[in-house]
């Protein structure tokens, strides 16, 4: 029985060996068993979902409104953008502004319709605006799920992995802002170590810090040593998500780094972040209404600051279980908010910014796919310009998940292609195959096929379309397992974009100067 059994296992591992040279080993030529050719932003060809017509727009625009004019929005602790509504014609009554009719509109006019995001590398350069989307991964978690499969507090290390992870992912045409929060360091600190991992470790467009005026200065300093001062103040180098405090709420710290970028003609994404049933109404429409009266509030307050200067409408539409209270992610209602507020947003003249990869699962399991899915999908059928949470998001946004950022970068992939829409040119057509082979026949050995046998159809990287008995050959491996070698291989493999020596060393010398000039805070 002994014998029986070690040849059994010996014949395993050996037909396990030869699986891996087959099918695996397949599968790894395709990817380099890490991450291809970076892709360009997406210019999407395939239309736009709309979820209102024309009378319903102008509903929610009329009640928009009547919420800035009788109703006001608060600006807390900021008296300079209270003067500036008093001084544009306003009504200003304490800390609450009440806006005439057409007057939010009418400033926005100066705003740009579309706007290019510089990179440091200009091929990687982006668009925002118009047809095009543009991927950034999770923002804000102060916890990661790591590769041991340990929940625990992010780290600056944790970060650098995040940011060179978006700098390999192919679909990942930026690499974000907050992928993580590094609590290992200091809170008056950290934006210093995560602007600079961004700029070393990436060379893709990154967010800034608006957790503090200062921190968004540090911020417009250190891309200036990156970029030149000129080229900083006219052209944008750092978005930047500048979140309303719904409901009807915008507070000094936000104020505070909205007023810094837009000064520096940076740009703001201006959000509201919604749970309906506890920060807006329970309705569709009336969520609408209100992210469109806070939309307009903010958005308009950066031309106030510097006419012309980029800004985006931004949503973070979720709903919450009305037993519990907790955040749900991938339902309906949230879809029907971000379709209506996509339009909104384009008969305003602004770029787009809402959806993502999002879910409450607390590991990356089928909840956290279909959740995650569904919101994706929405997200590029709104025609959404700028996509941010589109990887790594777990737990409702608590969480910064390795093998999820895995997972769903290889979503984004299909994604890009998607996005392209339907061949037809003569070879997509394909005519000539269809003649080739005639009634009866199949298209395996056509010419056609053969020359389109490699690019015919996304392949995921990480997707098992394998055989029952070929799969449990390879390890019996869950798509989670496969991410996570998938995710080791590409961190083993990482190499760091070039960067200017001399710039590299300002920086450092720039960080170390902020540094010793205040003493830790973690508070």
């Amino acid at each position: 029985m002994d014998d029986i059994s070690q040849q059994t296992d010996a014949g395993g591992s050996g037909r396990r060996g030869r699986g891996e040279r087959g099918a695996a080993g397949r599968r790894a030529a395709r990817t380099g068993g890490g991450p291809g050719a970076s892709l360009p932003y997406i210019t999407r060809k395939i239309g736009t979902y709309e979820a209102l017509d024309e009378e319903g727009l102008e509903l929610i625009e009329r009640n928009a409104d009547t919420i800035l004019e009788e109703i006001g929005i608060e600006f807390r602790d900021d008296e300079e953008a209270l003067q500036l509504w008093a001084k544009a014609g306003a009504d200003v009554r304490g800390s609450r502004v009440h806006f005439p009719k057409g007057l939010c509109r009418e400033l926005l006019k100066t705003a740009p319709k579309e706007f290019t995001w510089h990179a440091r590398n200009p091929e990687r350069s982006v668009h925002i605006g118009g047809k095009a989307t543009v991927f950034a991964p999770v923002y804000g978690p102060p916890f990661v799920r790591d590769l041991e499969g340990n929940r625990r507090y992010a780290t600056i290390e944790d970060f650098r992995n995040f940011v060179k992870l978006s700098y390999l992912a192919p679909s990942m045409h930026s690499s974000g802002g907050t992928v993580c929060e590094p609590v290992d360091v200091p809170v008056n600190k950290r934006h210093l170590d995560m602007i600079y991992s961004h700029i070393k470790y990436s060379d893709k467009p990154f967010m800034g810090s608006v957790t503090a005026p200062e921190r968004a200065e540090d911020t417009i300093a250190m891309a200036k040593l990156v970029f030149g001062d000129e080229f900083v103040e006219n052209n944008c180098v750092t978005l930047n998500l500048i979140n309303a405090n719904s409901p009807m709420v915008f507070d000094g710290t936000m104020l505070g780094a909205l007023k810094v970028y837009a000064r520096h003609n940076q740009a703001s994404v201006v959000s509201p972040f919604i749970l309906s049933g506890a920060m807006s109404p329970v309705t569709v429409a009336g969520t609408l209404t209100q992210i469109l009266a806070e939309v307009l509030a903010g958005a308009a307050t950066t031309q106030l600051i510097r006419p012309g200067s980029p800004v985006l409408f931004g949503t973070f539409a979720a709903s919450i279980s009305m037993q519990s209270g907790a955040p749900t992610f991938g339902t309906p209602e949230p879809s029907l908010v971000s379709y209506g507020a996509a339009q909104l947003a384009r008969r305003l003249g602004l770029p787009f910014r809402t959806g993502g990869s999002l879910c409450a699962s607390k590991v990356p399991d089928a909840q956290a796919a279909h959740e995650s899915a569904n919101t994706l999908n929405m997200t590029l059928l709104a025609g959404t310009n700028f996509v941010l949470h589109a990887a790594g998001w777990l737990e409702g946004g608590l969480v910064s998940s390795y093998e999820k950022f895995m997972i769903d970068q290889d979503q984004l992939g299909m994604m890009q292609k998607m996005a392209e829409g339907i061949d037809l040119s003569a070879e997509g057509q394909a005519l000539d195959a269809i003649r080739e082979v005639g009634p009866g026949s199949h298209y395996l050995g056509c010419a056609h096929t053969q020359a389109h046998f490699q690019t015919a159809f996304y392949r995921s990287a990480l997707a098992d379309n394998n055989s029952f008995e070929q799969w449990e050959i390879e390890g019996a491996k869950r798509i989670e397992d496969r991410a996570n070698a998938l995710c080791r291989s590409w961190l083993d493999r990482y190499e760091a974009p070039p960067l200017d020596p001399a710039i590299d060393e300002a920086l450092l010398a720039f960080i170390k100067g902020r540094k010793d000039s205040m003493p830790d805070a973690f508070t």
